[in-house]
């Protein structure tokens, strides 16, 4: 595959010029990360297309140490004088940065996992086509239930991608992948009440995706919430659909990266190989794991990808590095440093992270719980405090009584404490599921602050 305005390169052949490039110009450590996107996003309302996006880019970004200092630049020209002169921006950058001792770049592995992460179909099917079935998710949702009044969404994306990187250690390697899915947010309404249900799916394999199923997820959970009301203030048992509980742990991925640790910053510092959550909790990070979204054979930074046990039942292990915060630490990268696109440096963030999934059927959850909340919905996550663990959440759902789904409720404010929910975990379903980089399964924790009335 070659490179438009590269005079037949390669795109590896570009990284790894480049780095050559940064060394003569005297970087003691230089590395060149190539990316290419295309993307596909399409909108439907009422049948009719609202918004049809079609969008590529590329570009290359240059990271350079030069005498303990960091220095970043990146060019979407990809013509040769373009790549030099970012270069040479990335070397001023680093003449005015402060020195530190725990800059490095990884060094490169035996090998890489080998994967398949592209569906050679995709490309081939016409555009048309991805537009009936945004239609499709839209009509399901509109059919499961005439109370079904309003479409806010319903929408089809997809998104192919090539990578390289290369540095000045050895690390050469390239990749390239794609996914796709669907979503839609549907509005019902009754008595002058609305409510509003989501649903979502994405894959890697087109021919796995269900339009009729987003559809009628989004109108199945509109639905039921009509006619909800709050209920008295209390402490019970609180379920946990998979969607919310993937809310919790978005918290959990950050507290549980050496980076937060490191800055003061994450409620589990200093707990390393202490209880944090209840004996069948266990919480990974997998980059190599079959068909998820985040996988890569390599991370942002060329280490590569693997799969990290951070908490295995109940007990802190460890957490996520790349090479900064590893050599900070004495430790090597667990291959999550994660960038945003070639015109960013690399951060440190999860790949396909989940709570590992239980035995119980979800079902068999519900009917075990005499009194609580399912809860099917969270409001305000972003005021959770990442330090102290505290939360206060506006949450709706559904009321068991009886081990039965009995009364919709909404208004309603789940409040305690990350470990508090962690460790008050006793049931785990095997319903793990997946949105995006999140996955879990339905969980109960014993007992929470549930207020109300």
């Amino acid at each position: 595959m070659t490179i438009n305005n590269c005079s037949g390169m390669t795109r590896l052949d570009l990284v790894k010029t480049a780095v050559e490039e940064a060394r003569r110009r005297g970087a003691e450590a230089a590395e060149a990360y190539f990316e290419r996107s295309e993307e596909v996003a399409i909108e439907v309302r009422n049948g009719a297309v609202e918004n049809l996006k079609v969008a590529e880019q590329s570009g290359v970004g240059i990271r350079i140490i030069r005498d303990g200092c960091l220095g970043f630049a990146y060019t979407s020209d990809l013509s040769r004088q373009a790549v030099q002169e970012a270069v040479n921006a990335a070397l001023a950058n680093a003449r005015v940065a402060s020195s530190d001792p725990f800059n490095n770049l990884p060094r490169p592995p035996a090998a890489y996992a080998v994967m398949n992460l592209t569906d050679p179909r995709l490309k081939e099917i016409p555009l048309e086509e991805k537009i009936e079935l945004a239609r499709r998710i839209e009509r399901s949702g509109h059919a499961f239930d005439p109370r079904i009044q309003v479409t806010e969404q319903a929408a089809y994306e997809e998104s192919h991608y090539q990578v390289s990187i290369a540095n000045s250690l050895g690390v050469s390697a390239s990749d390239e992948g794609s996914y796709c899915g669907g979503g839609a947010s549907l509005v019902a309404g009754a008595d002058g009440e609305q409510q509003s249900g989501f649903g979502l799916q994405y894959t890697r394999n087109y021919a796995d995706l269900d339009p009729e199923a987003i559809g009628r997820e989004a109108a199945f959970k509109a639905v039921r919430l009509l006619g909800a009301c709050r209920q008295p203030t209390r402490r019970a048992a609180v379920v946990f659909d998979p969607y919310v509980m993937t809310n919790f742990l978005s918290v959990l991925s950050s507290a549980l990266t050496a980076e937060a640790v490191q800055k003061g910053r994450s409620l589990f510092a200093g707990k390393v190989g202490e209880r944090v959550a209840a004996s069948g909790v266990t919480v990974i990070d997998d980059g190599t794991l079959q068909g998820g979204l985040m996988s890569a054979p390599f991370d942002g930074e060329g280490a590569p990808s693997r799969r990290t046990v951070l908490i295995q039942d109940g007990r802190l292990l460890g957490f996520l590095q790349n090479s900064y915060t590893g050599a900070k630490d004495g430790l090597s990268s667990t291959g999550n440093a994660s960038r945003g696109s070639y015109k960013s440096t690399p951060e440190l963030g999860s790949t396909n992270f989940y709570l590992a999934p239980g035995e119980l059927a979800p079902e068999q959850i519900i009917k075990q719980t005499d009194d609580g909340l399912y809860l099917t919905d969270v409001m305000g996550m972003h005021t959770v405090n990442p330090i102290s663990g505290d939360f206060s959440v506006g949450a709706a759902g559904i009321w068991i009584e009886h081990g039965e789904l009995r009364k919709p409720v909404r208004g309603m404010v789940i409040a305690g404490n990350i470990i508090e929910l962690l460790e008050g975990i006793d049931a785990v379903g095997s319903d793990l599921r997946f949105f995006i980089g999140k996955g879990a399964p339905t969980v109960r924790a014993a007992r929470l602050t549930i207020s109300g009335e």
